[in-house]
């Protein structure tokens, strides 16, 4: 039976994707707290402007987003082969794991370090270790609430938008169900993010949190765009991996049309 499962290919890939996903959460979380200028890795002029009233904004972003549109590629794909319940799944399982790394990342800056590594970088610019790893890993506890409330919300978004378009396109036009469906999700992550962690843990302006929360989705909406190809590249790639005959099936059991596991294991 083990090995049945295992050589099951649905099965692996539905693995697959869980690991990656749950990774690439996790990796994002850690790397949000730097800050990098967008204009700067372009090669380009950094230009300030104003947006609702808000002066001296740029496209200085977290490095979260190197990461994050990846999450919404994923979500579509699963989608498209597992359903929203696989989706919603896969959701809870990495803000579970997000918050168990949050946890232990509390509990290592917690203990108590050793003399000799607090100044062991000293000759690079760290004069102190400790407070080195707790400036990294010592996110604000708004900032996390902030981000997985709006990772569990854009997703669940996410997947209702790119359902109801399904319904009305059937398996026709993926571009619009994926590229649609992140837009609207990132705007929805954007905002929260920002209104909790921002508006309510540091008081900030609505026009602040309003003008920042579209710099911020500028990006993202472009990268969405961007990124469209690549549903279509992970498709072919399924396709070639599953077959055509189950990747139908599984496309079809994602929309409620049959049960997903009627069909014998289809091993290599």
């Amino acid at each position: 039976m083990i090995r049945n499962l295992l050589n099951d290919k649905p099965t692996k890939l539905f693995v697959i994707f869980t690991s990656f996903f749950v990774a690439n959460a996790l990796i994002a979380e850690c790397i949000g707290g730097k800050l990098f200028s967008l204009e700067k890795l372009l090669g380009l002029p950094v230009h300030t402007f104003t947006l609702f009233g808000e002066s001296g904004l740029s496209y200085t972003l977290t490095a979260g987003v190197l990461l994050w549109p990846l999450e919404f590629v994923m979500t579509d794909i699963v989608n498209e082969y597992f359903g929203p319940k696989a989706v919603r799944r896969i959701s809870y399982i990495a803000v579970g794991l997000i918050s168990y790394a949050f946890i232990m990342f509390f509990v290592a800056m917690s203990v108590p370090a050793d003399g000799w590594w607090l100044g062991s970088k000293a000759a690079d610019g760290v004069p102190n270790m400790q407070s080195a790893f707790v400036g990294i890993f010592g996110q604000g506890m708004w900032i996390i609430l902030g981000s997985l409330t709006a990772f569990l919300v854009s997703q669940i978004v996410d997947v209702t938008v790119f359902h109801r378009i399904k319904k009305r396109t059937g398996d026709k036009h993926v571009w619009l169900r994926a590229t649609g469906s992140t837009i609207v999700s990132q705007l929805v992550d954007s905002f929260i993010v920002l209104y909790i962690a921002f508006k309510l843990g540091n008081n900030w302006s609505w026009q602040r949190v309003l003008a920042i929360c579209m710099v911020n989705y500028s990006y993202k909406f472009v990268i969405a765009i961007v990124l469209t190809p690549l549903i279509y590249l992970l498709e072919h790639r399924i396709e070639r991996f599953l077959g055509h005959d189950v990747a139908k099936q599984m496309k079809a059991a994602a929309m409620g049309k049959e049960h997903p596991f009627v069909d014998p294991v289809v091993s290599e």
